[in-house]
């Protein structure tokens, strides 16, 4: 089964389930993998039940427009494919191919306008949560979709007890009067006018989309984040629900993975070209088992690291 969707139509006799996890995967790791695979776990049985499909994506953007440069696309998607294979887990290339910047606002509206019945996740950190007020139209993504969003701890150092770190505390439950009085406070951390949105269960983020008419609205309103009764993109608005995830993840970024492997080229450009081979067959194997001493085994599919060294991504040497 194909784990790639572009624009997919499939016409169900009940709305579907579809959450999307976005980011430019530069490159995708397992910490990714995590999280979608938390959401995907936790709706499975739900959708089941209801006899719905699910689906969860990752969303791979073009570039981010807060970064300056970025892996070639087609690089970026084959990494993906490498660490999807096997999982449930699928891409949607809506974003991939556009020139960006690409705004995730226009990225909801055109997953709404595809899928108009079904119920719509877009997930996220609360990192991200936060300063939502500072994307564009960003206040805006629950006229849309809703928003899954999940409790990322401090970042966590990619060379310093990360093994022990990611399988202690990723996703964790241990302490219930811990989490709730995390999600007390997380709650808070909101932008204020999304914090009427929220609430303690997924489950209400599976229901039938709400469609605000605007024929409802207030012509006189002169408040600039209304929304205008021109707008035909409205017409159809939804108001979507927020759930943040009580269970803590580590986080860790792809630019100190970049950075991780800045360091190994670094290490085994200055030996021996003998070495240096032998030296990376053993970084690969390493991950393949799963060795402690490689602090990227934890958080690279092996076919993904050998993907990244035979196409010498972020400076890592070419081994062939």
């Amino acid at each position: 089964m194909p784990n790639t969707s572009n624009n997919p139509q499939e016409k169900t006799p009940v709305p579907a389930i579809r959450a999307y996890l976005g980011g430019s995967f530069d490159p995708v790791h397992n910490g990714h993998l995590e999280v979608a695979m938390s959401v995907y776990q936790h709706l499975l049985p739900i959708a089941t039940q209801l006899q719905r499909t699910l689906h969860v994506s990752l969303l791979p953007n073009a570039r981010s427009p807060f970064k300056t440069q970025s892996t070639d696309p087609n690089h970026r998607l084959a990494m993906l494919k490498l660490a999807t294979e096997n999982t449930p887990i699928q891409i949607n290339e809506l974003e991939l191919w556009q020139a960006p910047p690409v705004y995730t606002i226009d990225s909801v509206r055109t997953l709404r306008q595809q899928y108009p019945n079904d119920s719509l996740i877009f997930i996220m950190g609360m990192d991200s949560a936060h300063s939502l007020d500072k994307w564009k139209d960003g206040l805006h993504l629950t006229d849309h979709v809703n928003l899954w969003v999940f409790n990322r701890q401090s970042s966590t150092d990619v060379s310093d007890g990360i093994s022990e770190k990611f399988t202690d505390r990723t996703i964790s439950s241990k302490n219930n009067t811990a989490i709730t009085q995390d999600v007390n406070f997380l709650k808070t951390q909101l932008p204020l006018s999304l914090q009427p949105y929220i609430t303690d269960s997924p489950i209400e983020l599976l229901t039938p989309p709400i469609h605000h008419s605007t024929n409802s609205l207030n012509s006189n309103n002169t408040d600039p984040t209304s929304p205008d009764p021109n707008n035909t993109d409205l017409k159809n608005a939804i108001q979507g629900r927020i759930y943040i995830d009580p269970r803590p993840i580590t986080a860790v970024s792809s630019t100190q993975i970049r950075e991780q492997l800045q360091k190994l080229d670094d290490q085994t450009n200055k030996m021996p070209v003998a070495q240096r081979q032998i030296a990376s067959i053993a970084s690969i194997n390493d991950i393949i088992s799963n060795t402690e001493s490689n602090p990227l085994a934890k958080w690279l599919n092996p076919a993904v690291y050998q993907y990244i060294i035979v196409h010498q991504l972020y400076s890592a040497a070419q081994f062939r």
